[in-house]
């Protein structure tokens, strides 16, 4: 206390942040109380009514929309980091989060601060609460939590303001509500099965539905596809009028070499070539991912027509991270997480393993989600673990262990298969199997994006 008996600045600081903390946790425990993001229709009608009542404030800068089934977030990230080395204000919008509903906001490549996402979210709620009146009335339920931080994301980039948002969709690409906005270039990472039960049962339904970001004017980059995913995306960008540029055609991965604490790769981009550039993100699935986003930002940038900087581009991709994915977070023994949470992330991580890892012994620390196809994605990932603990993590949605084991069994055999129920005694088992006899082993858990934030919160780690 000051000798006037005021407080000083440290104090009223004090005051301020436990203000904003308290004001924090009331925000996100709202939107926490909103229907999961996986409870939606098939409309844009609500989150078009909260944004013409915010003047549409996704209509002020560029976008760059990327949508896929494996590999967005990645790519995301590649892509603002690239952006944020050319010089540009960013906003990015990914999901699902690993520790903080904030990590999905980012401004110039931080998570947006409390006082902004409060700010944002005190602007966009009586609009919000206006739609979700008028959807009582017509028997519809009120905006998801998703759409929730979609209005809150649009919001701070307008506010903040932000020269190109980068924004990933959540779920499909024509419905989903980031889809508000008119991407100036559509990214389209590997499509494959996922979420079927909201896109379709087929890769050709789900490409349909992802094609849809796909807007008049825009220039599509295509990653690699199915033919049958590369006519559809075709015939999108004609009927729309957009350009379309495909990976192996237009642009592509020149080499690729496995270094230390990453590859090293040579691409060409739309625009040129850029030689030997280290990619601090580990398998040829980064490598592709890593390829799209420079030729992402070429679009962005030139049309696609002129070559970037070689040094801007070496930079960029030189410092960018993917937390959660193939991330090492802990040694002796190495423990990696990786949120692959379908058959398409398994296939890149075993892949991954083989490629860019030499243990002695791989233990797989493996959560799946009940409404996942964990019989294909161990069936995938068995010839790369030696052992699976199986357990499960706080998720309401997870597969319950015993369940899990059933089906590793059948797969692993007996022997190669341990049932943990709790993960912090999963992990800790894992490393003494990865141990065993001095053989240099490693531990690797996966299975859902929730199982990687877990795993990585367990052993100190948060930082994204």
């Amino acid at each position: 206390m000051a000798p006037s008996g005021r407080p000083d600045a440290a104090q009223r600081e004090a005051a301020h942040n436990l203000e904003v903390v308290k004001r924090l946790r009331e925000v996100e425990e709202a939107i926490d109380a909103r229907a999961p993001e996986t409870d939606i229709e098939p409309s844009l009608d609500q989150i078009r009514a909260v944004m013409d009542l915010l003047g549409d404030p996704q209509r002020n800068y560029p976008v760059i929309h990327l949508t896929g089934t494996n590999g967005k977030t990645s790519t995301t990230r590649i892509i603002d980091s690239l952006l944020r080395e050319a010089g540009l204000k960013t906003g990015r919008f990914t999901s699902p989060h690993l520790h903080s509903m904030r990590e999905r906001i980012t401004l110039s490549g931080e998570p947006i601060s409390p006082e902004k996402f409060i700010a944002a979210y005190d602007e966009v709620l009586p609009f919000v609460e206006i739609v979700d009146a008028q959807s009582a009335e017509a028997g519809r339920p009120r905006m998801n939590y998703f759409q929730m931080l979609v209005a809150i994301a649009y919001a701070a980039f307008a506010d903040a303001p932000v020269d190109v948002a980068v924004v990933e969709v959540g779920l499909g690409g024509a419905w989903d509500a980031t889809n508000v906005a008119d991407g100036q270039v559509a990214v389209v990472t590997p499509v494959s099965l996922d979420h079927t039960r909201m896109l379709g049962d087929t890769v050709e339904q789900i490409a349909d539905e992802k094609s849809g970001i796909i807007k008049s004017d825009a220039l599509a980059v295509i990653g690699v596809q199915e033919p049958e995913v590369t006519e559809i995306m075709a015939e999108r960008a004609e009927s729309v009028g957009a350009r379309i540029a495909l990976e192996g055609n237009d642009f592509g991965l020149l080499t690729r070499d496995v270094a230390v604490g990453g590859q090293q790769i040579s691409v060409r981009g739309l625009g040129g070539d850029y030689e030997d550039l280290l990619l601090p993100l580990h398998g040829a699935h980064q490598a592709h991912n890593a390829v799209l986003a420079i030729a992402a930002v070429e679009a962005f940038l030139g049309g696609g027509e002129q070559r970037l900087d070689p040094d801007l581009v070496r930079a960029g991709i030189g410092s960018v991270t993917s937390p959660g994915r193939l991330e090492i977070v802990r040694r002796s023994p190495t423990v990696l997480v990786d949120a692959a949470h379908n058959p398409g992330g398994a296939i890149a991580l075993r892949a991954a393993l083989e490629d860019s890892f030499n243990f002695a012994r791989i233990v797989g620390v493996v959560a799946i989600l009940k409404d996942k196809d964990a019989t294909e994605m161990l069936e995938i990932l068995e010839p790369v673990l030696d052992h699976v603990v199986v357990s499960r993590t706080t998720s309401p949605r997870a597969m319950r262990p015993d369940e899990l084991g059933e089906l590793a069994a059948e797969i692993f055999g007996e022997d190669r298969v341990t049932v943990v129920q709790d993960l912090p005694d999963a992990l800790d088992t894992a490393a003494g199997l990865a141990d065993e006899g001095g053989v240099g082993g490693g531990v690797v858990a996966t299975g859902s994006v929730t199982t990687a934030a877990e795993v990585r919160m367990l052993l100190g780690t948060t930082d994204v």
